[in-house]
């Protein structure tokens, strides 16, 4: 049987291009001929880091591959699919379980030795190449020039230097920006907040960085991390670099900042970039001050860094005009961030937390109540009451067994001393019997007595349950758990303004499940489609039609 080959090609951002991805498959193609293999797939990923697996070639190879759609996965070299010691192993370890060899040009067929020395090799490779950059952006921030990125009010200098090399970390002021930014501090020195601050920059139509709105993060940001306008210190000529190092999350793979210490910190006067005077900073900085110190007093601020409870359906709403997300603006309502935040979305709506969470599990706690699910609790409730049951009777038998041992032996040691056995000689022995026989018949006590198999109150038990499904997912015991379940079956929930009232729909898996549902009531068109939509409607169930909040 011809082997079906898979070619996976990637580049990283740095120093290659497109044509490194046609070279590549070129390459690759050339071997699978003379191995007599046939062609079936490419997956690439272009300017992407070899550091993390969260590619969308990658991704796709990998359930190809558990899908079994190809027999053999060809590559340039082992470092194009990961330089991670621990992604290049797991990754061997998935094609070895699929069946699938991983062959490469350098290397030929990869086993586990080649996963260990080359995992080993490509792992010292990053290492060295980090510690290699962050010389070099050192030496430039010493010399007063950019480590890397730019902030709001400059603008880069594209150059040539002595050697006919463009000039790297230059930058010069944006005048228009920097009237933007001194405007910021000001506003917010006199009182203002960010939030007002940005609505005023957004209905004035002033572009934000990188050509976005305004928010109030955008302004304030975090003042530990230095990040926000109001947190720059270039914006008084202080060039501060290795304010924060960068970790990544082995579950997710995902970066994660850490604050350095000061003491590690680099600092560089560049006198020539200042935007704002000393006054106008302190007074930014007392008015930040004091915001912290009356949080913590205990005074009614939120910090930047305070955190909003999590309920059922946190991160899974979105605005219906702007695509922006709906979250908590009181105790009870939910209203479209972008247009509190930044005023460039007219969804002015709300909706009470308890109204859509309602909504949105109607359907599920009506499907819940059918007889089928029922009967399903109370086979499920027996086979677990059976099991404990069943471990309390073993128990209960297994002391039992041990006291009429215990009993035997002491039996025994009697009637050994009326045979004429010194009682001296065995006094101890039946103490110890005597002893450990109380012990035993102490733990058969609390061993509970056996209890009928069939609970007389599971029909209250469950509809009690499903009745308060909302207030026992949101509990606290169990929100984190309930809230990644649901999202595990809801793509997003939108909430559509019609009519200066609000329409919910309801998109992801759990839409499927109810259309499935409807189906059958309704006689709709059953879909397999997870992206099914349901628009949710008053009464029991759930109606294809509209419904106004």
């Amino acid at each position: 049987m011809t082997l079906r080959a898979a070619i996976y090609a990637r580049y990283s951002s740095d120093l290659q291009s497109h044509a490194s991805i046609e070279d590549q498959v070129r390459l690759c193609r050339r071997l699978i001929k003379e191995r007599g293999w046939s062609e079936a797939l490419i997956y690439s990923d272009a300017a992407m880091s070899a550091a993390s697996t969260l590619r969308p070639g990658y991704q796709k190879m990998l359930e190809d591959a558990h899908a079994g759609t190809f027999d053999v996965l060809v590559a340039e070299a082992m470092d194009r699919m990961s330089r991670d010691q621990e992604d290049i192993a797991g990754l061997y370890k998935r094609l070895t379980f699929a069946d699938i060899k991983l062959v490469t040009l350098s290397e030929g067929e990869i086993n586990e030795l080649h996963v260990g020395l080359k995992g080993t090799m490509n792992a010292l490779f990053l290492k060295d190449l980090a510690a290699k950059t962050r010389r070099g952006l050192e030496g430039r921030v010493k010399q007063g020039k950019s480590g890397g990125g730019n902030a709001f009010g400059y603008d880069v200098i594209r150059t040539l230097d002595a050697n006919g090399e463009l000039a790297r970390g230059e930058r010069s002021i944006n005048q228009d920006e920097a009237k933007v930014v001194r405007r910021i501090y000001i506003e917010f020195a006199n009182g203002r907040s960010p939030r007002s601050i940005a609505h005023g920059l957004n209905n004035e139509g002033v572009t934000g960085p990188r050509n976005g709105s305004w928010g109030p993060s955008t302004i304030y940001g975090n003042w530990r991390r230095g990040t926000g306008i109001l947190n720059n210190d270039l914006y008084i000529g202080l060039l501060v670099w290795n304010r924060q190092r960068f970790v990544k999350d082995p579950q997710t793979g995902k970066r994660q900042a850490r604050i350095n210490p000061e003491t590690e910190w680099i600092i560089q006067d560049v006198p020539s970039l200042r935007i704002v005077d000393d006054e106008l900073w302190q007074r930014v900085k007392d008015r930040q001050q004091n915001t912290r110190r009356q949080i913590a007093e205990g005074r009614d601020i939120r910090s930047e860094r305070a955190r909003r409870p999590r309920y059922l359906l946190s991160g899974l709403l979105q605005c219906g005009v702007c695509g922006g997300g709906f979250s908590k603006i009181s105790q009870k309502h939910y209203g479209c961030s972008t247009a509190r935040n930044k005023g460039t979305c007219n969804n002015l709506l709300t909706i009470r937390r308890n109204v859509i969470e309602e909504m949105v599990l109607a359907g599920l706690k009506d499907q819940l109540m059918q007889p089928e699910a029922y009967e399903e609790f109370i086979a499920e409730f027996n086979r677990e009451a059976n099991r404990l049951a069943s471990s309390e009777d073993q128990e209960r038998e297994h002391l039992g067994r041990d006291i009429e041992k215990v009993e035997g032996q002491i039996a025994r040691l009697i009637e050994a001393i009326k045979s004429g056995v010194p009682g001296e000689a065995v006094k101890d022995e039946i103490t110890a019997l005597e002893a450990h026989k109380t012990a035993l018949t102490s733990k058969l006590e609390i061993v509970p007595l056996p209890k009928p198999r069939l609970h007389p109150n599971l029909a209250r038990i469950y509809r009690d349950k499903i009745e308060n499904l909302i207030a026992a997912l949101n509990s606290t015991d169990m929100v984190s758990e309930a809230a990644e379940a649901i999202r595990s079956l809801i793509t997003a929930v939108r909430l559509v303004p019609v009519h200066d009232q609000l329409e919910i729909e309801l998109y992801g898996e759990l839409a499927a499940l109810l259309s499935l549902g409807l189906a059958n009531k309704h006689k709709h068109p059953r879909s397999n489609d997870p992206g099914v939509q349901v628009t949710l409607v008053a009464g029991v169930g759930f109606e294809p039609t509209t419904f106004r909040l």
